[in-house]
């Protein structure tokens, strides 16, 4: 996210997608719930439960690992989704939403997610920031609209925020958080319960495994994205103006609430250049033939 720009352009850690923004009291309920389902698997062993909820993010193939349900996932996305709606002013401009949802749509339709209910909201909101939460339910400030400038733009900015869901970022990070707890409490026994010794082990277990993930995951929303986009119709190409104009948008000021766990914007555009190879024949493929827009 950029903030799930986000997703949240960046979870948002989409993360940071959804357990930094409204969905933290699902995630709360979530944890407390799974650590009672999975407390029993830590005398087991961790390389058990990591061998059974292994599995692969959609078009990069990395594995990763998920202790929650699908259908936990899709209720805790659309329970936050709710909440941020109510909580939230929406836009009245009509344009803006439509173009907004027009390009949501044709994203959509790249994902080929069929079980995802897609929805499309914009929120008056001046920062510069979009989500999209397990299930397809997407969100988009007004406050981006002046850096996306037109429609590729903000299919850069969608398409970041939809490959959050698709790859499942936020069950993810929640995963590891459980995984975690899980690890410092057999830990601790193992020690002999010395809770000064189990901080410690706790901390460096914790600096190994869960920071990382923020930076990983954005890169792995960019990769990604860039396929949805040019699956779209849309001109990859353009991702890299966009974080250059994302880049010259936080000169002299804070930046982006999205960019404080993203890459840098110069590693950033390094890596969107790289892998322009791999999806330019798709764009140019689907260039050929545009979708039908009424």
């Amino acid at each position: 996210m950029y903030g799930p720009i986000s997703s949240t352009v960046g979870l948002s850690d989409g993360e940071n997608m959804w357990h930094n923004r409204a969905g933290e009291f699902s995630i709360f309920d979530f944890r407390l719930k799974s650590m009672n389902r999975y407390k029993t698997f830590a005398a087991a062993g961790l390389a058990g439960i990591a061998l059974l909820a292994c599995q692969s993010v959609p078009i990069t193939g990395r594995h990763q690992l998920i202790l929650i349900s699908h259908e936990e996932e899709i209720s805790l996305g659309e329970e936050a989704y709710k909440k941020t709606l109510k909580d939230s002013k929406l836009s009245q401009d009509q344009a803006a939403i439509a173009m907004m949802r027009r390009v949501g749509e044709r994203i959509a339709a790249a994902a080929d997610r069929p079980d995802y209910t897609w929805e499309f909201n914009l929120l008056d909101n001046k920062t510069p920031n979009a989500f999209a939460l397990p299930g397809g339910k997407v969100a988009v400030f007004t406050g981006i609209l002046p850096i996306t400038l037109d429609e590729t733009g903000l299919a850069v900015v969608l398409g970041h925020e939809v490959a959050h869901a698709l790859a499942h970022h936020g069950a993810e990070r929640m995963s590891t958080g459980v995984l975690t707890q899980i690890g410092a409490v057999g830990v601790a026994a193992v020690l002999g319960g010395d809770p000064q010794t189990a901080r410690a082990v706790e901390a460096a277990f914790g600096l190994g495994v869960m920071l990382p993930f923020s930076r990983s995951h954005e890169s792995e929303a960019d990769h990604i994205g860039l396929h949805l986009m040019a699956r779209a119709g849309y001109d990859p190409r353009q991702a890299v103006d966009f974080w250059k104009r994302m880049e010259q948008a936080a000169k002299g000021n804070k930046p982006p609430e999205f960019l404080s766990t993203h890459p840098s914007d110069e590693h950033r555009v390094k890596q969107i250049e790289s892998w322009l190879p791999e999806v330019l024949p798709m764009y140019q493929k689907q260039a050929a033939h545009p979708p039908h827009t009424p």
